[in-house]
């Protein structure tokens, strides 16, 4: 035994205790308590406690030298595995009255991802543009497991080869903290790279359960009560610190985990059993619950959420000692007895046990995701739920930087730039060809404004990039005079033209850090230098932003109806222009610079000083802002605009007439 360390024997109350501040920091962060904005914090604390008690337990059975993998990876599912099923299982049944098809898919996939640990990896896929909004997702808190589940499978197997091959506590520190200090590396570039990947993949987070792995290799100190107290408190002082300073804007995890990182791994070297911070009654209580009340909590988040009652603060109050409840019921129903009774059974009969109990779980999620069970539900929420899919049919082979699509049959009378609410409109501009002749050449990604010289920072930005270098190679060899119209969800990329902390998802050669003023006078130079030189050659068409409603209509509307209720959803108008005046300055900068022509979509989508989300009940939108092919037919009208300027410009000007306006019964 190395001199001044002490051997582990007893229950480490401290930890327990560590366990009850980071579960608590976490629940009330998401719920949204002021004053805990950094709250998210308190998952980096449990990846360092998670980290030494694994490597504690498998550096244990190694030097005694009956350590057995097998019992290694049961134990954790038995720690593990039993309340997540309760969990998914609970989850899954109230889906099936309260969920829309989509919704109950959705979730029925994150359920069989969440079960098999490898939900992590789900959620960092579907965080692209098309990505369902959080407190959507019943299982999203679920990602923690995972990454620590594919920690537990890893590291066991490196200390082997370690015991095997290179023998020695000081061997495998060295080893492990050559690891951590490569992870942190990987950590600290990706989250400027893509934030997602940092987040949620392991490599970029493995580096905060090898600190905790190194703190046990370390070894507990043998110092006086008063080095022990300063280190403590100087731990508690960085991840208390982490809860009250950062906020979700925070770039997360990069060099801000390493303060919460950092303080969990000095409480731990502390070691300090009778602490006021971790060995209270309340602390130890919170600790042994803190798994389960980690499971149940989002879920109640989420359905705060779903009824609308996420910032009331009594609905809070009720949902915070509810995750405290089940908690305690979960631990004392669900864990504690699911540990005694797979204890008595061999190690095949826990095997066996488990996988069963999972399968069948996890084959009930996988029916759920692939039927979504549309018969359960009244047929009038069902026939909401279609409007969502009542989408350009095309899609998935136009939209995307390589895609070259024709809508109709040459010759082409019109061209189409833009990104996915370009896609959704392309038919009804289409439909605005006089009498059905000729075609629309479509070129469209994603997330994707259209500006040449346009970089990406992350996400689908490779695409943006490629695609923005491909229009400005091709748009002088297409056909002169033919129109080109511009569709883009422009406020998106933008913050609505307001500076905020957020990093820019593009750039045009000056990396910047967030959008700010300077950042956005780059956008609008770059974007009008644009619009000038595709006016060069042919007449230019700028569509003004279609309004973005602040729920997902076909989700909203299904629910009501599921509860009941009659209700609609309508954007005001002062709202739209509160967000699109930066993005209508830049219009109108190219109207005046290059000429181009503006076509407004206001009149045929809104009235009365707002815009509604659905037409007698009909969703107009397929999400919160992408029209259907139901509500783009509203807008024909509009791009027809295109051909009788064409006309009038070709035979002298049309006689006297009202403009044309919104048909009669559209709204």
């Amino acid at each position: 035994m190395t001199a001044g360390v002490v051997p582990e024997r007893e229950f480490r109350l401290d930890i327990n205790g560590l366990r009850a501040w980071a579960v608590i920091a976490v629940v009330l962060y998401h719920f949204g308590v002021v004053g805990v904005g950094g709250g998210f914090a308190g998952v980096d604390v449990f990846f360092v406690i998670s980290g030494y008690l694994m490597c504690g337990i498998a550096l244990q059975g190694l030097e005694r030298g009956d350590f057995s993998l097998w019992r290694f990876y049961l134990a954790r599912a038995r720690r593990i595995w039993p309340a997540l099923i309760v969990l998914c299982i609970v989850v899954l049944l109230v889906g099936w009255f309260l969920l829309m098809p989509e919704e109950y898919r959705l979730l029925g996939k994150h359920a069989r991802e969440s079960l098999t640990f490898s939900s992590n990896l789900r959620y960092l896929d579907e965080s692209g543009y098309f990505d369902v909004a959080s407190q959507e997702k019943w299982l999203l808190h679920t990602w923690s497991l995972s990454v620590e589940w594919q920690f537990y499978l890893l590291l066991p197997l490196l200390m082997m080869a370690m015991a095997r091959w290179l023998p020695g506590r000081r061997r495998l520190a060295w080893t492990l903290g050559g690891l951590c200090l490569a992870s942190l590396g990987l950590c600290l570039w990706s989250t400027y790279e893509d934030a997602s990947e940092a987040f949620f993949l392991l490599h970029n987070r493995a580096w905060e359960m090898l600190v905790g792995a190194l703190i046990y290799l370390a070894g507990r100190r043998d110092w006086s009560e008063g080095w022990q107290r300063s280190v403590e408190w100087l731990g508690f002082a960085l991840i208390l610190g982490t809860f009250l300073v950062f906020d979700k804007q925070s770039l997360w995890p990069g060099w801000r985990a390493v303060l919460p990182v950092a303080g969990a791994a000095l409480v731990l070297l502390a070691a300090r059993r009778d602490s006021l911070w971790t060995g209270s009654r309340t602390a130890q209580w919170l600790g042994t619950r803190s798994y389960s009340i980690y499971l149940w909590h989002w879920p109640l988040v989420v359905a705060l959420a779903y009824v609308e009652k996420l910032s009331d603060p009594f609905g809070v109050v009720l949902a915070v000692c509810a995750s405290l409840l089940l908690g305690h019921l979960s631990f004392h129903f669900v864990e504690n007895p699911a540990r005694r009774q797979l204890n008595r059974l061999s190690v095949r009969g826990n095997a066996l046990v488990l996988i069963s109990v999972l399968v069948l779980v996890a084959l009930f999620a996988q029916q759920i995701r692939k039927n979504g069970f549309v018969e359960r539900l009244p047929a009038a929420v069902a026939e909401i739920e279609m409007e969502r899919s009542n989408t350009n049919p095309r899609r998935e082979e136009c939209l995307g930087a390589e895609a070259r699509c024709i809508y109709g049959e040459e010759p082409v009378r019109v061209i189409l730039y833009g990104d996915s609410h370009a896609d959704a409109l392309v038919t009804a501009l289409q439909a605005a060809l006089p009498d059905g002749v000729g075609g629309v050449l479509f070129r469209g990604e994603g997330g994707c404004p259209i500006a040449f010289g346009l970089r990406g920072n992350e996400g689908k930005s490779d695409e943006c990039e490629e695609l923005n270098k491909q229009l400005e190679r091709e748009y002088s060899q297409l056909p002169a005079g033919v129109p080109l119209v511009v569709v883009g969800r422009t406020a998106n990329y933008l913050n609505g033209g307001q500076p905020d902390e957020q990093r820019p998802s593009f750039n045009f050669g000056t990396s910047y850090q967030q959008i700010d003023e300077e950042y956005l006078r780059e956008f609008r130079e770059h974007y009008v230098a644009t619009m000038c030189r595709l006016a060069e050659q042919r007449p230019l068409y700028l569509v003004r932003p279609t309004p973005e409603m602040s729920d997902d209509v076909p989700t909203r509307l299904g629910r009501a109806m599921i509860f009941g209720q009659q209700r609609r959803f309508e954007l005001p108008l002062a709202d739209y222009h509160r967000r699109q005046s930066f993005v209508w300055a830049m219009q109108d900068e190219a109207v005046e610079h290059c000429g181009a022509r503006l076509l407004d979509p206001l009149p045929y989508l809104c009235a009365n000083g707002s815009c509604p989300g659905d037409q007698d009940g009909r969703p107009l939108y397929r999400d919160d802002n992408h029209i259907t092919e139901f509500g783009n037919r509203r807008l024909i009208p509009m791009f027809r605009q295109i051909f009788e300027a064409e006309e009038q410009a070709r035979d002298g000007p049309l006689p006297n007439r009202a403009p044309t306006g919104v048909e009669p019964g559209m709204l």
